[in-house]
């Protein structure tokens, strides 16, 4: 059998992490997708290879993430070797070793944000976030879109790009109002220097096939003919399932081949998903035919029923509503940025997350510069209640001089602060500094 597809795959368990042994995020995730693969004979597939990851540092770490106390304090190897297979995936594709590419990795990561002080939502560094500023540090800048498949809001992704013009984020998700981490609202937008560019579709419980590939067809694949990436990447949570113990979703590992089918993505990586031996065998071997353009027909759960699954017409109903009023909206998306965003020299958000596995309770504020030759730079306030607190101040990629300037002007001057820690992110020279306060 020959793949149509040169697909890249990089499998990493995380033998010795678990938060512990009988939390859903654990190493079984993984061993029964393995067994599957094997039975399969995957390995066996001509223009089917795996890779071995690579193991990101702190210098790629930092690229994305101000964390506290240092990275060192709050990353395992599993982490860095999970961050590192999703560089590796970007790797295959940018190097022509691959046209596609499968990070099958955890820890997973899309709730991990710009700041962190822990673990929450079971992640700690973003690792799409992480392989993503590998490859623009390593290949040159590039127009990416992340689309998130995950059942949970990809809130840490959604925060890290909130400004970036250059990454289009889409997280289709279950409703926050019933679900960890109670964001992802479609009036959540972005920021001035990327209005519109956060697209968020939260659907309601219950949502399947149907549903998901509605969403698909009427709003994400003509958002992506608008903005033209570069690069496509699914961040595969697989938790939308309908055996998934944390959610309460319909979705079938059908459903996910014929998404990712049509998706057509350059690279995926996985995210969430918890029904370890119901759903994520067959789900991820249905994204590894679909990305290695092999028949994926046959790809069904043993326990699998159609009319038991199947949505109700009130969720159809529901989902084209939402998909209308998240379509308009792109449409109108430069119009209104004009109207929210006219006159204005800094913008500024105050935000509070919570750390559910750590305990932290984070107090945030956020401020975007508004600037007409760049996106602007942007400064992040941040104290929680364990007594920690920090200033992080973020040079974009594509900041001006003038932005430049006022950067490293504002690292000095915070220094004077009452702040633990000032962290200048300079994405731009690909340079990381950190600084006691007063």
């Amino acid at each position: 059998m020959k793949a149509k597809n040169r697909l890249g795959l990089i499998l990493f368990p995380a033998f010795d992490w678990a938060i512990s042994p009988r939390h859903p995020e654990r190493e079984e995730r993984l061993l029964y997708t393995q067994d599957q693969l094997m039975e399969e004979g995957i390995e066996d597939i001509d223009r089917i290879e795996f890779f071995n990851p690579l193991i990101a540092t702190d210098q790629d770490i930092e690229r994305v993430h101000l964390a506290y106390p240092d990275v060192e304090a709050l990353v395992s190897e599993s982490h860095r070797i999970a961050a590192g297979g999703v560089m590796q995936a970007f790797d295959l594709v940018l190097s022509n070793k691959a046209e596609k590419s499968f990070a099958l990795v955890r820890p997973p990561g899309h709730h991990a944000q710009r700041v962190v002080y822990g673990d929450r939502g079971f992640c700690i560094i973003n690792n799409e976030a992480v392989g993503l500023a590998y490859a623009r540090q390593k290949y040159g800048d590039m127009r990416v879109a992340i689309v998130d498949t995950d059942c949970h809001h990809g809130d840490g992704t959604e925060d890290i790009y909130w400004n970036d013009p250059d990454t289009l984020v889409i997280s289709f998700h279950q409703d926050g109002r019933t679900l960890y981490p109670g964001t992802g609202p479609i009036s959540d937008l972005g920021g001035p220097g990327a209005y519109g560019y956060n697209v968020n579709i939260p659907l309601p419980p219950g949502t399947g096939d149907e549903g998901f590939l509605y969403v698909l067809e009427h709003v994400v694949l003509p958002i992506l003919e608008d903005y033209q990436p570069d690069l496509i990447i699914n961040s595969a949570g697989q938790d939308n399932h309908y055996t998934d113990p944390l959610t309460n979703m319909n979705f079938s590992a059908q459903g996910y081949s014929v998404l990712n089918d049509r998706l057509n993505p350059d690279i995926a990586v996985l995210e969430g998903g918890y029904s370890i031996q119901g759903a994520l065998p067959y789900v991820n071997t249905g994204i590894i035919a679909a990305m290695a353009g092999l028949d994926y027909s046959g790809i069904w759960e043993p326990d699998y029923h159609l009319g038991k699954w199947k949505q109700t017409d009130r969720v159809g109903q529901d989902v084209r509503s939402i998909a209308e009023a998240v379509i308009e909206i792109w449409h109108k998306k430069e119009e209104i940025a004009q109207e929210l965003f006219r006159s204005q020299k800094k913008v500024t958000r105050q935000r509070q997350v919570y750390y559910d596995t750590a305990g932290i309770m984070e107090h945030q504020t956020q401020e975007f510069y508004l600037c007409p030759s760049c996106p602007g730079l942007d400064v992040i306030r941040s104290k929680n209640d364990q007594g920690a607190s920090l200033v992080g101040i973020t040079v974009p990629r594509k900041a001006c001089p003038d932005c430049q300037t006022k950067a490293y002007e504002l690292f000095e001057t915070e220094q004077r602060s009452r702040v633990k820690f000032v962290l200048l992110q300079d994405q731009k020279n690909d340079r990381f500094q950190r600084a006691t306060g007063r």
